[in-house]
C-alpha cells in the first residue's frame, strides 16, 4: 500500500528542490544565529509564490501545527502562509503559535500580515503582550509592528513609552528599539526627540538611533546637527 505524502514532508521536497546554492552561502553569512545546514536557500520570490499556492490546501493546518520546524526556509514560508489570513483573530492566534519558535531577524522581519494594516487599533493589544513576553523575536516583532503601522496618521506619544519601556541586552531586541526611536524622529520629531535629549533609552539604543537617525534623508541637516551633539560618549556611559 503507498502511503499518501504528507503536507510537511511536502513542503520539505518543494523547498530542496528550489534550494539555490549561491543564495544559501549568501544568506548563511547575514544569520549568523542559525546553522548554515539549517538554511536551504530558497529565494524569497519562490518562497512567496509557494506560499500562495500552500495557503489554499485544505490540510495546511498540518504545517502550521508542526512545530518547530527544521529549516529556515520553512519559517519564512509559514510567515508568508499566517500574513494571507484574511481573519484578524485567526491572523493574531497564529502568530501567538509561532512566534516562540522565531529564532532569526530575517523571518521576524518579514513577517507583515496585510490584515494587522487593515484593523491596527485591533492589533495594539497583541503589541503589548508581546512587548512583555520576554522572547527576544516576540518582542522584536512587536515593535517592528508598532514602527510600521503607528508612527503615521495613528501616533500616539505613548507608543514611544511602550518601546522605551522594553528593557533587553538582547542585540536584536535593542537594534529594533535604535531602529523605532530613528524611524520616530523622521517622522514625529517633536514627540520622540524628548526620548533622546532625557536619555530615555540605554546607552547603546541611544547613540544607535542617534546614528541611523542621522543617516536619513527625512531629517534636516540642523536636526542632524543637535542630534549628534546628543550622543552619549563613554566617559558618560552608566
Amino acid at each position: 500500500m503507498v502511503m499518501k505524502m504528507t503536507i510537511c514532508r511536502e513542503i520539505k521536497e518543494i523547498l530542496i528542490k528550489n534550494a539555490d546554492a549561491e543564495y544559501k552561502r549568501f544568506h548563511s553569512k547575514l544569520i549568523n544565529e542559525i546553522s548554515p545546514d539549517r538554511i536551504i536557500g530558497v529565494r524569497t520570490p519562490v518562497v512567496r509564490r509557494l506560499a500562495a499556492e500552500f495557503a489554499k490546501r485544505d490540510d495546511i493546518g498540518n504545517f502550521l501545527n508542526d512545530l518547530p520546524h527544521q529549516y529556515y526556509d520553512e519559517n519564512n514560508l509559514h510567515a508568508f502562509i499566517i500574513d494571507k489570513t484574511a481573519d484578524f483573530d485567526e491572523c493574531a492566534e497564529l502568530y501567538d503559535r509561532f512566534l516562540p519558535y522565531v529564532d532569526n531577524w530575517a523571518t521576524c522581519d518579514m513577517a507583515s500580515p496585510k490584515v494587522f494594516a487593515k484593523h491596527p487599533e485591533r492589533l495594539l493589544p497583541h503589541i503589548q503582550r508581546w512587548l512583555g513576553s520576554g522572547e527576544t523575536f516576540t518582542i522584536r516583532f512587536a515593535i517592528d509592528m508598532l514602527m510600521k503601522h503607528f508612527l503615521g496618521g495613528l501616533f500616539r506619544e505613548e507608543y514611544l513609552d511602550w518601546a522605551a519601556a522594553v528593557k533587553s541586552e538582547e542585540y536584536y531586541v535593542k537594534m529594533v528599539q535604535a531602529w523605532f526611536f530613528a524611524e520616530a524622529l523622521a517622522k514625529q520629531y517633536d514627540s520622540a526627540v524628548g526620548y533622546i535629549e532625557n536619555r530615555r533609552l540605554s546607552t547603546w539604543v541611544h547613540n544607535k538611533a542617534i546614528q541611523k537617525a542621522t543617516e536619513s534623508r527625512r531629517i534636516t541637516d540642523d536636526q542632524k546637527a543637535y542630534l549628534r551633539s546628543l550622543k552619549i560618549f563613554a566617559a558618560h556611559n552608566k
